[in-house]
């Protein structure tokens, strides 16, 4: 009997989540980083969402047979509070361990590439170069790269800002000396050097970091799941091409 019960419970822990589980309200909701263009951007006429989040979130709610929607959110400390206050059923954020204490992480679909933009004549050349002593490198609190940063600089000092300064203040931030290197995904960097040849983005990285799908704390069936979905779209191309389509630098599809 108790063989027969072991046997039972496998069964029925391999069989696919039902819509139910992923998607109890019959809408499959999700929240993501609103101004991190990795994961998504808003259109700031119209409200559409484009992006890997918007093609994952689709496509997933296709294979559950019931519809979405996608709640942009301004940081993660709000994504997490989201799946929390149950506005949410699931949420997208880069891996961290101070996250994972309090969401569910599931395996990468991508990896995000984290590097500083600098002036154009600063003697930083690699990303080793800036964290020396009498160093200022600014990062955003709360985003990976800021946590990375506070915990493995040795010499250098992060500043850290509340939010993501915008194209002119750090410009004049960078300029004026104020801080030496400012770090975050590629992709921002990227956006940032090219509409400003004072600046420059750094050919290295100072992280890399996996792009997942999260849930409330203590649902091992539904990252279960959620595993078996990211599983198969990075395996058939799906991951990749959605990434190509958003045009990202320092993006990848993980392995």
């Amino acid at each position: 009997m108790v063989k027969r019960t072991g046997l039972l419970v496998s069964l029925v822990a391999a069989l696919p989540l039902m819509a139910a589980d992923l998607a109890p309200t019959g809408t499959l909701r999700a929240t993501f980083l609103q101004d991190n263009p990795v994961q998504g951007k808003v259109d700031a006429a119209t409200g559409a969402i484009t992006g890997p989040v918007a093609d994952l979130v689709k496509e997933l709610a296709r294979r559950l047979n019931v519809p979405y929607t996608i709640l942009p959110a301004p940081n993660a400390r709000a994504v997490m509070d989201n799946l929390k206050a149950q506005k949410a059923d699931i949420g997208f954020l880069a891996y961290d361990a101070e996250r994972a204490a309090e969401v569910d992480f599931s395996r990468s679909y991508a990896l995000m590439h984290s590097s500083y933009v600098v002036r154009a004549d600063s003697k930083i050349q690699t990303s080793a170069d800036a964290d020396r002593a009498g160093m200022r490198v600014g990062a955003v609190k709360g985003q990976s790269q800021q946590i990375y940063l506070s915990g493995n600089l040795k010499a250098a000092k992060v500043r850290i800002f509340d939010t993501t300064p915008p194209q002119a203040e750090l410009q004049q931030l960078l300029l004026s000396g104020e801080i030496d290197a400012f770090g975050a995904n590629r992709q921002r960097m990227v956006e940032a050097a090219a509409v400003a040849p004072q600046l420059r983005v750094l050919p290295d990285d100072f992280l890399v970091a996996g792009q997942a799908i999260v849930v409330e704390k203590g649902d091992a069936a539904r990252i279960q799941e959620l595993n078996r979905f990211l599983d198969d779209v990075r395996t058939s191309g799906f991951v990749k091409a959605s990434l190509e389509r958003a045009r990202l630098s320092g993006v990848e599809a993980a392995p």
